[in-house]
């Protein structure tokens, strides 16, 4: 465990050695994409049955993504919430393969693809503080490594690509049941054209000591990702596992409708952690879903920025007696960004517990939405549940909403809602600047103050990595 002075200065200090040289040019450097050439955009179901045929897929998969590319074009773009009326999913690549073989050493990996995690820092942060690595570039998981100490003890961390084959008993029985394809038009989507993304396994009893990371990069222009991560957590088994993401921008649309399903049996606990940072050009349309059984444990920690437009609401179902989910999230809308977060938890059994921390910062004239979802059963009695959102507005043209949807269907419950919204103190700043400390290095100094809850539950070098990436967008060096 890092100290409490550690996590205070991390707050006010640049960088670290993992990610001494993060900068906006880190993200937004492109490689060529020739890989690209002639690849048809759109999607169809001659295309679904080339993803099917080239990954080898059994039969029953390639049914699955027939009958969610059926619902798919049945099912309408949601009208609520950001507004997607310009993306245009007929000009965006659902499919496109680097021609890079998945490896398990990072010296295998083509140097020009290598280079790209080298400056994001990945293969220094796998040797330091984690227990494996997964990295997926475009459609295809280039690189998976398990530190042989998990393995030994059972742990499976794969490219879901490979868990289909190799286990395909566990994978029929948990992929998109958590998540079904009817639930949206983008899950739809997404069991259609899913490719790559992970597949980790934690069987009974086994407490993985160090996280785990998946990093997922998109790399060509109007690049479409749609990664699936199931994660399966046995019997008192114990895990940490963190997603990263990014794209260069390019001036057109990307997308990004990637799936998370989480599977927390009886008295596990699973933190899923994620920082995603996708250009102003992508459309961040995500679905993640926690199933999480009696006595079980889900906590829900996430960095929201760079994305144009975001709409990400992860979902913990409360399904076994004492099972609880904290959901902790921070968001940052900059100008020209819509990020629409929030979170859904459903008590669907009696003595289960949540608690949501939401913290927004708008800037430039950003405007974050949290958009949430409580719902106790009849049935869930003895339950207790509380939703904190707080906002920072940094300028007068910025906006700020928080919409609660409370639904209780049962007396013997506690619930607590509170929402507030502040700007930034004229008398914190000057006290700061009489200092000597510059000013926009002190307005970042201040706003890293306001999420330091939540930021404070990553991984010391991830916390940093987060304060970082805050300070991009204070210096207004995003764009």
């Amino acid at each position: 465990m890092h100290s409490e002075l550690e996590y205070t200065l991390c707050l006010s200090m640049p960088s670290t050695p993992i990610f001494s040289g993060l900068s906006r040019s880190t993200f937004d450097e492109a490689n060529p994409s020739p890989y690209t050439d002639g690849v048809k955009k759109g999607v169809s179901e001659v295309l679904v049955r080339q993803i099917s045929a080239d990954k080898k897929e059994p039969e029953w998969m390639l049914e699955h993504r027939l009958q969610s590319l059926k619902i798919f074009h049945e099912k309408p773009l949601p009208t609520w919430g950001a507004d997607l009326s310009k993306l245009d999913l007929d000009d965006i690549i659902y499919y496109a393969q680097s021609g890079a073989e998945n490896v398990s050493d990072w010296g295998e990996v083509p140097e020009e693809i290598r280079k790209v995690y080298d400056r994001l820092g990945i293969p220094d942060a796998e040797r330091k503080v984690l227990a494996g690595v997964g990295a997926q570039y475009e459609s295809d998981m280039i690189y998976h490594n398990l530190k042989k100490e998990w393995e030994d003890l059972g742990v499976v961390f794969l490219d879901m690509d490979d868990a289909v084959h190799q286990h395909p008993d566990l994978v029929k029985k948990y992929f998109m049941k958590c998540v079904p394809n009817t639930d949206h038009k983008f899950a739809a989507l997404h069991g259609a054209v899913w490719s790559g993304g992970t597949f980790l396994y934690i069987p009974k009893g086994v407490k993985v000591r160090d996280p785990l990371q998946a990093y997922f990069r998109m790399n060509a222009r109007n690049m479409g990702q749609f990664e699936h991560t199931l994660i399966i957590v046995e019997d008192n088994a114990d895990v940490h596992y963190i997603e990263g993401c990014s794209a260069p921008k390019y001036g057109s649309h990307a997308l990004h409708a990637g799936c998370v399903e989480i599977f927390v049996k009886p008295g596990a606990k699973a933190r899923y952690s994620s920082v995603e940072n996708w250009s102003r050009d992508t459309y961040n349309l995500n679905t993640k879903r926690a199933i999480v059984e009696r006595d079980g444990t889900m906590e829900w920690i996430g960095g929201n920025m760079g994305s144009g437009v975001t709409m990400l609401y992860p979902c913990s179902v409360l399904v076994g007696e004492g099972a609880r989910c904290d959901h902790m999230a921070i968001a940052f809308a900059n100008a020209g960004q819509w990020q629409d977060t929030g979170a859904k938890v459903f008590h669907l059994a009696p003595h289960t517990s949540s608690k949501v921390i939401s913290k927004s910062v708008s800037k430039g004239g950003g405007t974050a939405i949290y958009r949430g979802q409580l719902k106790i059963a009849p049935h869930a009695h003895d339950c207790t549940a509380s939703v904190e959102c707080d906002a920072l507005l940094l300028d007068e043209q910025s906006r700020t909403d928080t919409i609660p949807d409370i639904q209780i269907r049962n007396n013997d419950v506690t619930i607590a809602h509170e929402a507030t919204v502040g700007k930034l103190s004229e008398e914190d700043l000057f006290y700061l600047m009489s200092r000597g400390i510059k000013k926009d290095e002190a307005r970042a100094m201040i706003v890293n103050g306001f999420i330091e809850p939540i930021v404070r539950l990553l991984p010391l070098e991830y916390a940093v990595e987060m304060n970082r990436l805050i300070e991009l967008e204070m210096e207004g060096s995003v764009g």
